[in-house]
């Protein structure tokens, strides 16, 4: 069978009954089947012709057939192995898709042989957005000098096999929102995103265009991945883990929190903070990346 130009609209909820499935709760399983919402995360995607893409929770695959339309290769990466069969059957006309059954935060990028410079497209769970982007972008990645090179070729001993140039992910408003957020109103995911690339809302999507529908509305957020972190990759553990103290206790001053999440004494934060230039009695949502970098160089 032919693919047609324009995928026939699917009904998510007849699909799964056909095959004897309800959505597990406990995966965040809302399949996203409105067509118009499906066309705005392919827009938001921008995938030209001989692309590859990696879908990660493809789900019945409503979004796989629109991206199979736009990219050359389809890889598309499905934890419930319940839904294989499902999945499959929908996605048969398409022949540059692969469906694969795993975790991806199992799964190495590079043994998917994805190429360079491929693009992500997501429907997940917010709680692993941070998981998944470090493992998408720091997977195939090997430093052992102080310098990262400024491409990614291999030059001394640092090397990046390949990373995805953007990402796409289908996550909760509110969440987005938070992602895409300066100082003042930072989070430890906005970090984490931000440190990799440049996050923005390309979409909003209602309730309504999922079944089951979801309490909230959703976003498409859009991260364009920087050519190198905001970092260089052999501070990435360090600033990852001076963060998460900074955020231990977020409505602490930086020189409590920091005490308490890296086991120091409030005097030896209070000189680490002052050597950076930042007041300690400021708090971890207020400061910029620039300045978690400095502190990131007094830690190191």
């Amino acid at each position: 069978m032919t693919p047609s130009p324009t995928p026939a609209p699917l009904n998510a909820a007849a699909v799964l009954r056909q095959f004897g499935l309800r959505p597990d709760k406990k995966l965040g399983q809302n399949f996203l089947q409105d067509d118009g919402a499906l066309k705005k995360i392919i827009a938001a995607a921008e995938i030209t012709p001989g692309e590859s893409v990696l879908e990660i929770g493809p789900g019945v695959g409503s979004l796989t057939r629109y991206l199979a339309l736009a990219a050359s290769r389809v890889t598309a990466v499905e934890l419930d192995t319940r839904l294989l069969p499902a999945l499959q059957s929908v996605v048969a006309p398409y022949e540059n898709v692969t469906v694969i059954q795993g975790d991806i935060l199992k799964l190495s990028p590079a043994a998917l042989s994805l190429g360079k410079d491929y693009i992500v497209v997501a429907n997940i769970p917010y709680n692993i957005t941070s998981a998944i982007l470090r493992h998408l972008l720091e997977a195939n990645v090997t430093v052992t000098s102080s310098k990262f090179p400024r491409s990614e070729e291999k030059r001394g001993e640092a090397t990046v096999t390949s990373r995805p140039r953007r990402i796409v992910l289908t996550i909760q408003r509110e969440v987005a929102e938070r992602v895409c957020a300066g100082p003042g109103g930072m989070s430890l995911l906005a970090l984490s995103v931000q440190v990799y690339g440049q996050p923005s809302i390309a979409a909003h999507i209602p309730a309504g265009a999922f079944f089951p529908a979801p309490n909230v509305d959703s976003a498409v957020l859009k991260i364009e991945i920087l050519p190198e972190p905001r970092l260089p990759f052999d501070r990435l553990e360090t600033f990852f883990r001076l963060t998460k103290a900074g955020f231990s206790q977020k409505r602490k001053t930086l020189r409590n929190s920091l005490s308490a999440g890296l086991g120091i004494e409030p005097s030896e934060a209070e000189s680490m903070l002052a050597r950076a230039g930042v007041d300690p009695q400021r708090r971890a949502e207020t400061l910029s990346i620039e300045e978690w970098g400095k502190l990131v160089e007094n830690l190191a």
